[in-house]
């Protein structure tokens, strides 16, 4: 994204002296519905991110700040809840640092906008979030390290926003590398860093432009279902706390005591666990076909064990696999949302070009697509 139309806007409106500041988009490339179970995730910041330009105002405690892809203004007290939805991202990452000691707060300045899609599963609001905190941080001083700025950012969507999500977003928003994907461990959130320098291939998400309604429901469901099969391993093996410390062999045991929809869900995540440390493995030799068919088997389980796809997401998986794209699944929650496919950069167009005209002609709506680069996490400009 262009920044000088967020400099000069900021600077129409509040004068010189602002700082640039940035932070990511991300995706996930494998390791779905792992992270409540314990388990691994894999991934990665993009090139895709939100700006801002930021200064003190020399004021105790009015924040001005403009939402310069909205064209609006919101004024206010980091006492006061903000009018404007997005206002209570900036004041829920000011509280979460105050309440963590951040005394030297003061009034601030501030334009933001970005090129995270909204609604493809970029995590647009983790972005915002972190961008904030990277640059609050490094504006006062305040001494957090990357790792608190990831608690921030999620503890200002779980206080402020209202959303219950887990610290991956944020986390690949801080933590983002060049070259790099982050396998993740959800439980203990130790992290390494897994070279991605995949030459010859491309990364694209194809965004469904669909959300079915029953996502939020269904995702508790499966959650549920995975507690269920957890609780009866444990009865036979009390150390299994969470799927991530079950195997297939102990999920037999108690194939008569549990339902068979809570069997194929746990089924489904103890090999996507299993899965994920197979991709990280190909990653490190470099054999991106193996990756990429660890991802079409993410896909199939993902459609028909934990049945969170949806037509419109298996119509464009099937079409990645007619043309012969190395790797295809639905990335995030499900019902809806985008593929994240791994295409050889010779059939790249020719695979854009049938994926979009042939999705538009059955369902009557016109994808989007995104090619994405692996990118540095949050920093200043």
């Amino acid at each position: 994204m262009e920044t000088s139309v967020i400099v000069e806007k900021f600077k129409s409106l509040f004068g010189e002296g602002g700082q640039i500041y940035t932070s990511p988009g991300r995706i996930n490339l494998i390791g779905e519905h792992t992270d409540y179970n314990g388990g691994f995730v894999l991934p990665g910041a993009i090139d895709k991110a939100m700006y801002c330009v930021i200064k003190p105002n020399g004021t105790e405690d009015r924040v001005r700040a403009y939402a310069l892809d909205l064209e609006e203004m919101d004024e206010f007290g980091l006492d006061d809840i903000p009018i404007k939805q997005w206002g209570k991202y900036i004041f829920g990452v000011c509280h979460e640092m105050m309440k963590r000691g951040a005394t030297a707060i003061k009034g601030f300045d501030c334009v933001f906008a970005g090129d995270v899609p909204l609604g493809a599963g970029m995590s647009s609001s983790a972005a915002l979030e972190s961008c904030f905190g990277f640059a609050l941080n490094d504006m006062y001083n305040l001494g957090f390290d990357r790792f608190e700025l990831a608690k921030i950012g999620q503890a200002t969507e779980h206080n402020y926003v209202g959303v219950k999500c887990g610290i991956m977003d944020q986390f690949a928003s801080c933590f983002g590398k060049e070259g790099s994907l982050i396998r993740l461990d959800c439980r203990s959130l130790e992290y390494e860093y897994i070279p991605f320098n995949p030459k010859g291939y491309r990364l694209v998400l194809i965004n469904t432009c669909v959300a079915h309604e029953l996502a939020s429901s269904a995702y508790n469901k499966r959650r549920e279902s995975c507690e269920n099969a957890a609780s009866y391993i444990r009865k036979y093996h009390p150390e299994v706390e969470l799927l991530r410390d079950a195997t297939l062999d102990m999920l037999k045991e108690v194939a008569n005591e549990v339902s068979a929809e809570d069997y194929m869900r746990a089924e489904f995540v103890i090999e996507e666990i299993h899965r994920m440390g197979e991709a990280c493995d190909a990653l490190k030799r470099g054999d991106y076909e193996t990756v990429g068919k660890k991802m079409y088997e993410t896909h199939i389980g993902l459609s028909r064990k934990y049945e969170v796809s949806c037509e419109e997401l298996d119509f464009l998986n099937d079409v990645a696999r007619q043309c012969g794209v190395s790797g295809s699944r639905v990335m995030g929650g499900g019902f809806g949302g985008c593929t994240i496919n791994l295409v050889k950069d010779e059939l790249h167009d020719g695979f854009i070009k049938r994926a979009t005209e042939s999705y538009e002609q059955k369902f009557r709506i016109k994808p989007k697509v995104y090619d994405v680069v692996i990118k540095d996490g949050a920093r200043k400009l």
